[in-house]
């Protein structure tokens, strides 16, 4: 069972049963799930990732109106319920830092993912706060929220259509350097290090490309392939970006990769196009600047077109 489900099971045999006996006017104010960092909260865990961070429990988000006492009380309640759960054992909360299961605020806990408390980022967050953190920000599962607060507060966390466009122009510029002029000059030097790494810079940047035409924000590197075959519409590209990082780079291998390159490259510029985020390009440089050209905010369309990466 994945652990999203146990919490879920945990909340409903035990926490629900707690606040709606001890603290109904807790319980009608705030909102409780699990939310943040680790890979449960993306529904990516599995056998290897119960070495760590398993556990039965949730998070309680207070707003900032409820009082220190009453959070404090109901911090008492959650620390007494069941240690033990489906033969999974609750971990000792954490004395200081932000508690993946437990009371918290929910101010606290966007200020940590956002650098915000209430999600209203300017353009200036946007352009620093980066993705993985906004991406746990809104992933896991909110089991309870009667007044909507919660979910309010997450839905301001829509990125710009200007900052997208920014985003997007900067990694079509570094796709079109990085894969289709970088990676067979460097194989042709010799440099077959280089080589390699201008494969990831093309991928890093595909990946990030598929997830801002998704809208969505793409997580830490190491769920970045796991997550993008969830994105309904790119999803079967995930195997050709995977392949270009673990097949070799001898002569016959680059011939195959060159003709990926240049596939990926042709659904990019198809799937942006689409999105009437440019009018037709036949070349990724090209499409980047119209992208960029297209940024209604003068003040980040004049930014170098590599500002946002």
């Amino acid at each position: 069972m994945k652990g999203l489900d146990v919490c879920r099971e945990y909340f409903n045999a035990y926490g629900l049963p707690m606040l709606r006996r001890d603290f109904p006017d807790l319980l009608a104010v705030s909102a409780a799930g699990l939310a943040g960092s680790g890979s449960e909260c993306f529904g990516y865990d599995d056998e290897i990732s119960k070495d760590h961070d398993l556990e039965p429990g949730f998070l309680v988000f207070l707003p900032d109106s409820v009082p220190e006492d009453r959070a404090f009380a109901l911090e008492r309640a959650y620390n007494k319920l069941p240690k033990e759960f489906m033969g999974l054992q609750r971990g000792l909360l954490a004395p200081v830092g932000m508690r993946r299961r437990g009371v918290v605020r929910a101010s606290d806990f966007f200020k940590e993912k956002t650098g915000t408390p209430d999600c209203l980022l300017s353009l200036a967050d946007w352009f620093s706060v980066p993705e993985y953190s906004l991406a746990e920000a809104v992933n896991g599962k909110i089991f309870s929220d009667p007044s909507g607060f919660f979910k309010e507060i997450r839905n301001r966390l829509v990125m710009p259509e200007d900052v997208m466009k920014k985003k997007l122009a900067g990694e079509l510029i570094i796709m079109a350097q990085a894969g289709l002029y970088n990676y067979p000059r460097c194989l042709a030097h010799g440099e077959r290090g280089a080589a390699a790494l201008a494969l990831s810079e093309y991928v890093k940047s595909a990946v990030h490309v598929f997830f801002l035409l998704s809208q969505k924000f793409t997580p830490f590197y190491k769920w970045s392939f796991r997550a993008m075959r969830d994105l309904s519409e790119y999803a079967v590209y995930a195997d050709s970006l995977e392949y270009l990082l673990d097949a070799e780079n001898g002569e016959k291998e680059a011939a195959v990769k060159k003709d990926v390159l240049e596939d990926l490259a042709a659904v990019v510029i198809s799937a942006v196009c689409k999105k009437g985020l440019s009018a037709p390009k036949n070349e990724l440089e090209k499409l980047a600047y119209a992208v960029n050209d297209g940024i209604k905010d003068e003040s980040i369309r004049n930014k170098n077109i590599l500002y946002a990466i």
